[in-house]
């Protein structure tokens, strides 16, 4: 792939591609190593339209498990894509995909009250937006083209798989 960025916005796309993919990776790790950990207190927390959606999911235990476990990877394996810049646009999708949930479930909306305050005041737009939209300026201008194993893969990989994943 042909580098077209200058220096400082190379070095900036990867801070922000590796910060995002820290909180990612951090968010995981904290899930993943607390074997008691579980989704169900936040999802039955849920605030806004797609309340019972969220609430019933917490209510089966069973879907709860699937619900666990994928979140917990998800969080890993995006975070990792992101650090080391390995299927840095899926990870960029699968991001975007657990910040779309976690704001359906927890919108920013003037008088939704949750059990866990938020760590600011926010109206509409909270961090979970910031960083979607960070996600989505990584997936524009995907840096790890130039800087990380993607641009190892872009050279192996069938052309197909390049434009989503990679």
């Amino acid at each position: 792939m042909e580098n077209n960025y200058s220096k400082a916005q190379l070095t900036w796309l990867l801070v922000l591609r590796i910060f995002v993919g820290w909180h990612f990776l951090f968010e995981g790790m904290v899930k993943v190593l607390n074997p008691n950990w579980t989704a169900a207190p936040y999802l039955m927390d849920s605030q806004g339209h797609f309340r019972s959606f969220f609430v019933n999911m917490a209510g089966n235990a069973g879907l709860m498990n699937t619900v666990n476990f994928l979140n917990e990877w998800a969080l890993v394996l995006i975070g990792l894509g992101l650090i080391i810049g390995a299927f840095s646009r899926l990870s960029c999708i699968g991001g975007i995909l657990l910040l779309i949930m976690y704001t359906l479930s927890h919108p920013a909306l003037i008088g939704a009250k949750y059990a866990m305050p938020f760590e600011g005041s926010y109206f509409l737009i909270d961090k979970n937006l910031v960083e979607l939209a960070a996600l989505g300026v990584l997936f524009v201008f995907p840096s790890a083209r130039v800087i990380g194993v993607d641009s190892l893969l872009v050279k192996v990989l069938p052309s197909g798989f390049r434009k989503f994943i990679i």
